[in-house]
C-alpha cells in the first residue's frame, strides 16, 4: 500500500467483531501509525482534517460499537476523506469464519454486540449480514480464520509498513491442501504432481527441510523444469507488482499433507527469492501448526 504523493495516509479498520481489529491497532501502532478505537464516524473528517500536515499516518477502528455506525456512514466517511484533498485513504476489513469467531468469543467469555438477547451464533450471523457490503467495497481484507497473531502482524507489517525504500516483500507459505487453501495467497501453486516421501517408510516421519527428502523431491524428473517454470513465471510479475504499489505478495505452495512436498518447493523459492535480493518471509503452516 503506497502513499499518494504527500498526502498523509489514512486506513479505516473494520470487518467482523473478533477478527482482530484491537490487535491491528495496536500492531500499527507499533508500526509507527497514530491509532485511534472507535471514533464516532461524524467524527472522522474533523481528526483527519487537524492532522493535515502531520507526517504520522493514521489508522481509524470502526465497527458496529461505533457510535452512528452503518455500511452507508462508513462508505461515505471514506467518500468524504478521499474527496477533501492529497490523501490515500483505504478501507481495511479484517474478516474470520464463524466457527472460528465463536470460539474466541467462548475462550475469552467476551460478549458479542449483537448477542446480547441471542445465541452467539446468531449475532454473528447477524453481523455479517450488517457488514458484508463493506467487505465487498474494502480494499484490502484480510482473513485471520487461520492466522497466529504473530502472523497476522507480520502481514500487517507488509501491507503498513513505513519503510519506504522496503519494496515488495513477498511471504512464501507451505500448506496441505485437506486443511483448506490459504486466503490470504496471492498465487497458488499446486506440488502434489510430484514424487511423494509420504509413501516412503524412511522419509514419512521426516519434512520437506530433511535433506534426505530434499534429495527424493528433487530427483523426481519434473521437479527441475516445475522450479524453472516457477522462476520464469515469477521473475517478470514481481517487478510489476512493485510498480503497481503492491507491497506484500504471498505465495502458496500446496500438497497432500503440507509436510514434505510443498516444504521443500516453498524452501526453494524462498531461497531464489533471496537471492534476487528481495526481502522474503517463509512459513510453513501445517508445520507451525503442528499438523500431521
Amino acid at each position: 500500500m503506497s502513499a499518494s504523493s504527500g498526502g498523509r495516509r489514512v486506513v479505516i479498520v473494520t470487518g467482523m467483531s473478533g477478527a482482530g481489529k484491537t490487535s491491528a491497532l495496536k500492531a500499527m501502532e507499533d508500526l509507527g501509525w497514530e491509532a485511534v478505537d472507535n471514533l464516532p464516524l461524524s467524527l472522522v473528517a474533523g481528526l483527519v482534517r487537524t492532522g493535515e500536515g502531520v507526517q504520522r499516518p493514521l489508522a481509524l477502528g470502526v465497527d458496529i460499537r461505533t457510535r452512528d455506525f452503518g455500511v452507508e456512514s462508513v462508505v461515505a466517511a471514506v467518500d468524504r476523506l478521499m474527496a477533501e484533498g492529497n490523501r490515500d485513504v483505504r478501507l481495511l476489513f479484517l474478516d474470520c469464519d464463524d466457527d472460528v469467531l465463536r470460539r474466541r468469543f467462548t475462550e475469552t467469555r467476551r460478549r458479542h454486540p449483537l448477542a446480547s438477547d441471542r445465541p452467539l451464533l446468531d449475532g454473528i450471523h447477524h453481523e455479517r449480514a450488517l457488514v458484508s457490503p463493506l467487505r465487498t467495497r474494502a480494499d484490502l481484507v484480510i482473513d485471520t480464520t487461520h492466522q497466529p497473531p504473530g502472523e497476522f502482524k507480520r502481514v500487517l507489517a507488509g501491507y503498513f509498513g513505513l519503510d519506504q525504500d522496503a519494496g515488495l516483500v513477498v511471504f512464501v507459505t507451505s500448506f496441505a491442501y485437506r486443511n483448506g487453501l490459504p486466503r490470504e495467497a496471492d498465487l497458488v501453486l499446486d506440488a502434489r504432481f510430484l514424487a511423494n516421501p509420504h509413501y516412503v517408510p524412511e522419509l514419512k516421519a521426516m519434512t520437506g527441510r530433511d535433506a534426505a527428502v530434499i534429495t527424493y523431491i528433487e530427483a523426481d524428473p519434473a521437479f527441475a523444469s516445475f522450479m524453472d517454470s516457477v522462476t520464469r513465471l515469477l521473475e517478470p510479475l514481481l517487478p510489476r507488482f512493485a510498480a503497481e504499489g503492491k507491497s506484500y505478495l504471498t505465495i502458496a505452495i500446496g500438497c497432500t499433507g503440507g509436510r514434505h512436498r510443498s516444504v521443500a518447493v516453498a524452501e526453494r523459492i524462498a531461497a531464489w527469492l533471496r537471492q534476487r535480493g528481495g526481502a522474503v518471509e517463509l512459513r510453513h503452516r501445517e508445520l507451525d501448526e503442528g499438523g500431521a
